[in-house]
């Protein structure tokens, strides 16, 4: 009997994670089965679709793969997440099955980690400010506030997929990695190349600060008036993880003092009032929720779902397999 692979995402999703490209080396693999129908897939349509399947593709819009829709398929060894939590279709009866589970956080993470390098060297350069400059008919005025990845401290707040390939992408350059992150053992910081450092030293000391932390009660406003108040003059805070980490109207009365510099990819709500000073501080750079994966970078995602079946396939260990142990750490 060959390989089964369902497809369980509504059509417009998998589109956007998949190209044709992609659908030839799935069709390659096995028999592909795929949602036809449109609109969030229902229990009833899950049930059809899952059916006899070696392996299942979940996505964005996807619900929770409970005990009857399992059912369909007994042979089922794995659910590949072409998205990035898995908390949205994880039941007990998946992990009782033995079923392994794959998140799609790990290519996401790259993009958030090459957006949060890319906003560390802008603001490191003072960009955004000389851009106005020079519209307005400028041409020098803020150059003296220019500085490098160069000889600094940048310090990064969880090492999860997006923190870990910031770090990575930091390593070409000089400068010291300073991380908090509760999880991260001694080991694990020496391989990184990193310190490891509890928050507060990390914000004391770093002239960045990166957050890549998960939302969970444990990090709700994490960055509230008094750790903001620890950050150095001049310090630049990025958020390209989610904007529940950070108590926003403390921020707002550090940056309206003038004395930090934030770059924001995220807000809580999303999107922010239109009043919200988020828009109008000159210190500030807010962007809509970009730094993860948008239009042709979907795709990377859709190619890590499909590299996962392979991998079990051949036997060799998946890239973003979770654990239920896991599940009280992550997003």
């Amino acid at each position: 009997m060959g390989v089964k692979i369902a497809i369980l995402p509504e059509p417009k999703i998998q589109e956007r994670v998949f190209g044709d490209s992609h659908w030839k080396q799935l069709e390659a693999i096995g028999t592909v089965v795929r949602n036809v129908k449109e609109g969030s897939p229902s229990p009833d349509t899950l049930k059809e679709v899952i059916e006899g399947a070696d392996f299942a593709i979940t996505s964005w819009g996807c619900s929770k793969l409970t005990q009857d829709i399992l059912d369909q398929a007994p042979r089922l060894q794995a659910v590949i997440h072409a998205a990035g939590t898995v908390k949205g279709i994880v039941t007990p009866e998946l992990w009782a099955r033995g079923v392994r589970v794959s998140s799609g956080n790990g290519p996401l993470g790259r993009g958030v980690a090459e957006t949060a390098l890319g906003l560390t060297i802008t603001s490191l350069k003072n960009m955004w400010e000389l851009s106005q400059t020079t519209r307005n008919g400028g041409w020098n005025a803020g150059k003296d506030r220019i500085r490098e990845l160069y000889q600094i401290t940048v310090g990064v707040i969880g090492a999860g997929q997006a923190g870990r390939h910031y770090i990575r992408l930091l390593r070409n350059f000089d400068v010291t990695i300073m991380v908090f992150d509760p999880v991260l053992t001694a080991a694990q910081a020496v391989e990184l190349g990193v310190i490891k450092a509890d928050l507060e030293q990390v914000l004391t000391m770093s002239d960045v600060v990166s957050i890549h932390a998960p939302s969970i009660p444990g990090t709700y406003k994490m960055f509230n008036r008094d750790r903001l108040a620890l950050m150095k003059d001049d310090a630049i805070l990025i958020n390209t993880a989610r904007g529940s980490i950070v108590d926003e109207a403390a921020l707002v009365e550090e940056l309206r003092k003038g004395r930090l510099f934030a770059c924001l990819d995220v807000t809580d709500p999303e999107p922010p009032a239109p009043d919200h000073p988020f828009r109008s501080l000159p210190n500030c750079i807010l962007i809509p929720h970009i730094a993860g994966a948008v239009n042709n970078g979907i795709k990377r995602i859709g190619q890590f779902a499909i590299d996962e079946v392979k991998r079990l396939l051949a036997g060799e260990k998946l890239e973003g397999e979770v654990k239920e142990e896991q599940m009280s750490v992550l997003a």
